[in-house]
């Protein structure tokens, strides 16, 4: 069974998009320790962060085109998600302080500390362990899509209301983590972080082995994603996203099949969330708002949905795109994000991956049908020059 999923999704295209990937996890990590501070070919330490950081929002973005390239779903509310998987790193690295934090407190955090908190939350009882927050990581976005999912897609809510009520689900939990009774920092969020599993985070080994460990889950949920679109599963969810009325005619239980999408789509989220945040230093409540949904939404678009590699390149040629110009026209980034985005909706609506498809496509079409006429033609010469042996 594991086999069949595997081959099913190593096409040529997935295998090399993967290939490419694990090498990036090798490659940049060498690069950086083994090679000396002169050279040209090594990579410095803060530009290997914030590419882990790039893969971190692509494996975001590659979530998203799961749940709204194949199955129809434009969800605005991914970043609620990432983020969720983001606080409960970000919980398991505040528990790490111990005692070197401000105030010196062998187990309250120094916001709590300052808020005269007497006593750890409940919420924050098991967090001292690096396999229990791992597993919050994939169980609270995991949960929570799946009670949203359970009640929106048993209601028959579909198109612009689902997008509104997702919006307004990860822009209600914006202004829950903004109270500082919530006991998640507050407007501060969590941050200072010292150690993950007793390495610094600030050491350049550290680093290099949380990019690589960013590269290679990226690359194990497209291996995921990939099996899961090319499966049976995988035709029924893009009927869905085709035909719904026809697909639930059909006898397809279609709210299971979107609950199901859903529910891996934020796992996804939360794992690219976890991943992200000690690569920064830092979670706040920012990371809640809806516009950054929206911008997850440009990089898929940007991207090509509905092709697993597009979100992940446009994620990377987006973000890649906002470091040079909010430092070069930090006026103009906004204008110039716009922009893209109305330039994509109107000349390539099929994104980057998907025009280049699209193309290739055509020209393999065209090959072949010039080969069949070529053929056709050969077929008649010959049938021509048997006949006038036989009338002679």
């Amino acid at each position: 069974m594991i086999t069949g999923f595997l081959l099913r999704a190593l096409d040529r295209r997935i295998s090399i998009a993967i290939g490419i990937i694990l090498a990036i996890a090798v490659l940049v990590p060498a690069s950086n320790l083994l090679l000396p501070e002169g050279s040209a070919f090594r990579i410095p330490t803060y530009i290997m962060s914030m590419l882990g950081k790039y893969l971190a929002y692509a494996l975001l973005a590659l979530a998203l085109d799961l749940v709204w390239g194949y199955c129809g779903i434009l969800s605005l509310g991914h970043a609620a998600f990432f983020a969720l998987g983001g606080y409960a790193m970000g919980m398991y690295l505040m528990r790490q302080i111990g005692t070197r934090g401000v105030y010196g407190h062998p187990v309250l955090p120094d916001f709590m500390v300052f808020l005269n908190w007497k006593e750890l939350p409940w919420f924050w009882q098991g967090f001292d362990m690096f396999w229990f927050a791992a597993l919050m990581v994939l169980v609270v976005p995991g949960l929570l899509a799946f009670v949203f999912g359970w009640f929106a897609f048993r209601s028959r809510v579909n198109g612009v209301y689902l997008s509104i009520i997702t919006q307004a689900m990860t822009y209600a939990l914006l202004l829950a983590f903004f109270r500082n009774d919530m006991g998640f920092g507050g407007n501060n969020g969590l941050t200072d972080f010292k150690d993950i599993l007793g390495f610094s985070v600030q050491a350049d080994g550290t680093r290099a082995v949380l990019f690589a460990v960013t590269a290679v889950m990226l690359a194990i949920s497209l291996l995921i994603a990939s099996g899961i679109v090319n499966s049976k599963f995988g035709k029924v969810l893009v009927g869905v996203r085709d035909a719904e009325s026809r697909v639930r005619f059909l006898g397809f239980r279609v709210e299971n099949i979107k609950l199901f999408t859903f529910v891996v789509s934020a796992m996804m989220a939360g794992i690219a969330g976890a991943l992200f945040v000690p690569q920064v230093g830092i979670i706040n409540p920012g990371e809640f708002s809806p516009a950054n949904s929206i911008e997850v939404v440009v990089w898929t678009a940007v991207g090509g949905r509905g092709t697993l590699i597009g979100p992940i390149i446009g994620a990377l040629l987006v973000n890649g795109g906002k470091s040079y110009f909010t430092g070069a026209f930090p006026e103009f980034w906004l204008f110039a994000l716009g922009g893209l985005f109305i330039a994509v909706t109107l000349f390539f609506p099929k994104g980057i991956v998907g025009t280049l498809q699209y193309y290739l496509a055509g020209r393999r079409e065209k090959r072949v049908a010039r080969a069949a006429v070529g053929g056709a033609q050969a077929g008649n010469d010959s049938g021509s020059t048997v006949a006038q042996q036989a009338a002679e």
